[in-house]
């Protein structure tokens, strides 16, 4: 099978891809997906449905998880990033924001910030200060905390620092795990309002979200997980509106669907 030419804007494309953990435990069978140049792409499922499993494929976290592809292929671009690390993920332009904030709490915003900036080698000071500013401007609230320590701070505000110090390396591709957990309601609404601010500045997004109603607003496409397979994938509108993902993710009754 020849190989796929290179894309210019680069894309992200996952090609039938299993993932096992431990040898015997399998979390994806045959899963394919695209995230084009500049969109955004949500994975609605269960909990265990494999949507984390699949942004760690992607990240190169997965064998910190002791999790392997076992099959199929992830590229970015020209970049082939299965069975590569995270540096190589990150260097091609694909940064993850993982469940549960995880920011180094003993760190001030600052330190967290700058530790964004990682692995990619020697930048110039007009592009640190440039991805700072642009994290300052979607969270005014981190420019004024910035000598505080990041353990201090609220969920949201460390939501905030979480997605900030992914942006301080710039990505092309940002992959969002639940950023909406445990945050309250005014709180979600900010979280949708910068990631939809992120994408129009042209950054693509691969978002997992448990809330069902934010994720499929924001993105054009979206694929249902189901015990690591696809059970439903198509443009996010008109998956909103199907009776399953109405029922299982929207809340909504079936017998609603024929009275709109």
């Amino acid at each position: 099978m020849p190989e796929a030419p290179p894309d210019d804007p680069p894309a992200l494309h996952v090609e039938n891809v299993d993932v096992t953990y431990g040898r015997a435990l399998s979390a994806l069978r045959s899963v394919s997906l695209t995230v084009p140049h500049g969109g955004v792409v949500t994975l609605l499922g269960a909990n265990g449905a494999g949507k984390t499993t699949l942004l760690r494929a992607v990240s190169g976290t997965l064998r910190l998880h002791r999790g392997a592809i076992t099959a199929g292929r992830i590229r970015y671009g020209d970049t082939v990033l299965d069975g590569k690390d995270p540096v190589t993920a990150v260097r091609a332009g694909v940064v993850q924001v993982p469940e549960g904030r995880r920011v180094f709490a003993g760190l001030t915003v600052d330190e967290n910030l700058r530790s964004g900036g990682l692995g990619l080698g020697r930048r110039g000071r007009a592009q640190v200060h440039e991805a700072r500013e642009r994290v300052f401007t979607l969270f005014p609230r981190l420019a004024e905390r910035t000598h505080q320590a990041a353990g201090l701070l609220s969920g949201g505000e460390q939501q905030m620092l979480a997605i900030g110090r992914a942006l301080m390396a710039a990505p092309r591709l940002l992959l969002l795990d639940e950023p909406s957990l445990g945050l309250a309601p005014r709180m979600v609404y900010r979280i949708a309002e910068v990631i939809h601010e992120i994408n129009t500045q042209g950054t693509a997004v691969l978002l997992v979200e448990q809330n069902a109603g934010m994720a499929l607003s924001l993105a054009d496409h979206a694929h249902v997980l189901e015990v690591g397979e696809t059970r439903l994938s198509g443009p996010a509108d008109e998956l909103a509106r199907t009776d399953a993902v109405r029922r299982l993710y929207l809340g909504e009754a079936a017998e609603d669907q024929g009275a709109a």
